[in-house]
């Protein structure tokens, strides 16, 4: 069984997502799809000028994952532009921000995104779950209906 994908944590979602090269008919167009990831990478490294630590960092994974994402989504820029091709940039494994959640039924920490529907411990599969973020990312009560720091 392969390992769960990581979530990438991007800071940014650009207004247009869709990019077509002049002069080609829509029927003969073929797109690349670029996935918001990599889309951030590219931004941190390229336009942020951040360093490659910096960036793996920023988007809470390893510096070869982030070498790996940021080449593929290079490869695929590259292809559309000497190809003629339209870039789709939609899609990927991607959060606003990773949350921490203890478990007050068995004390378990975990992380999961803050997008992510889950509601149950990882390990007892209760729901008695409470943020553990909310001072650094919330600033508010968090938005998780089942959130117990809500109450």
């Amino acid at each position: 069984m392969p390992r769960p994908m990581k979530w990438r944590r991007i800071a940014f979602i650009p207004e247009n997502k869709y990019f077509v090269p002049q002069g080609i008919k829509k029927d003969k167009l073929k797109e690349v799809q670029l996935k918001m990831e990599e889309l951030e990478a590219m931004r941190l490294k390229d336009i942020e000028g951040l360093s490659q630590a910096e960036c793996a960092t920023l988007m809470a994974v390893s510096r070869q994952t982030f070498q790996l994402i940021i080449d593929e989504a290079r490869r695929k820029v590259a292809i559309a532009l000497t190809s003629g091709m339209a870039i789709n940039i939609t899609g990927g494994n991607y959060t606003y921000n990773i949350c921490k959640y203890k478990c007050e039924s068995c004390a378990h920490e975990f992380i999961s995104a803050y997008e992510a529907e889950n509601n149950q411990c990882p390990v007892c599969k209760e729901e008695n779950l409470t943020c553990q973020e909310i001072d650094r990312f919330c600033k508010k009560a968090c938005r998780k209906k089942w959130c117990r720091k809500n109450e």
